[in-house]
């Protein structure tokens, strides 16, 4: 498999990796690309069986050995597998109660006035094809999505003088493009989001929405801690290097 996920730590519980951008977690039901779910398959057939199946919309049963969470097939980053049932369990239930942390960059188009902030906005699907999520402010919050983001550095890009944002986001929901989705709804989405972006130039040399899953803070059930960061791809550096203060 090309473009193939890079380990950042293994033990006999869990399993962390670095995803690249472009490789899809599991099969979507519709198409037979590579996945996560097919190298986990490859490299650690002992990890098959553990955790959920997932059914598609076409009815096809979907293997996600090991996976308790997804990051999109454009977004580069830290994603952590199970190895045991025990172990899936667990961190199924941390995704739940909201304990573990996970932290994203991005660049995004424009300067929010503020220095950080915390976006709580349902998100459902809109009634106009092509279908894609958006967030929806006007709803009570039980089922509310919640983002905290804060602002690492204001740019401007090189090429065009168009003011940008380095920030980090921390979610404490998991909903599907639910970072994405957030920053559209306060008019600063992402550098290069081909949906939530859609006719905005892509810039800094980006081919892809410039997000990346940095960091994941986690308990095992042994009860140790466990954090890890994936370093920020090439695409990621040789943008900020670009970047003008």
């Amino acid at each position: 498999m090309e473009n193939k996920p890079v380990v950042i730590y293994e033990d006999a519980d869990v399993l962390v990796i670095n995803k690249p951008a472009g490789l899809i977690v599991h099969r979507d039901g519709r198409n037979e690309e590579p996945s996560v779910a097919d190298w986990v398959l490859e490299n650690y057939p002992s990890i098959n069986g553990v955790g959920e199946d997932w059914i598609s919309p076409q009815g096809e049963v979907v293997p996600r050995p090991g996976i308790v969470h997804r990051i999109d097939r454009t977004t580069s980053g830290v994603l952590v597998i199970a190895k045991t049932e025990e172990s899936f369990s667990f961190l199924k239930q941390q995704f739940q109660d909201r304990t573990l942390t996970k932290k994203y960059k991005a660049l995004v188009y424009g300067q929010p006035k503020e220095e950080s902030g915390v976006i709580e906005a349902e998100i459902g699907r809109t009634k106009k094809k092509p279908r894609k999520w958006i967030a929806n402010f006007a709803h009570g919050k039980k089922r509310a999505a919640i983002t905290h983001w804060k602002i690492l550095g204001r740019y401007s890009d090189p090429e065009s003088g168009e003011k940008l944002s380095y920030i980090e986001l921390e979610p404490k929901t998991g909903r599907t493009h639910q970072i994405r989705v957030h920053l559209k709804a306060i008019h600063h989405p992402i550098v290069c989001d081909h949906i939530y972006a859609a006719g905005r130039p892509c810039l800094l040399g980006f081919e892809r929405p410039a997000l990346h899953a940095r960091s994941i803070t986690f308990e095992k059930h042994s009860g140790e801690k466990l954090s890890f960061e994936a370093p920020l791809p090439k695409d990621f550096e040789n943008a900020l290097k670009k970047l003008v203060a």
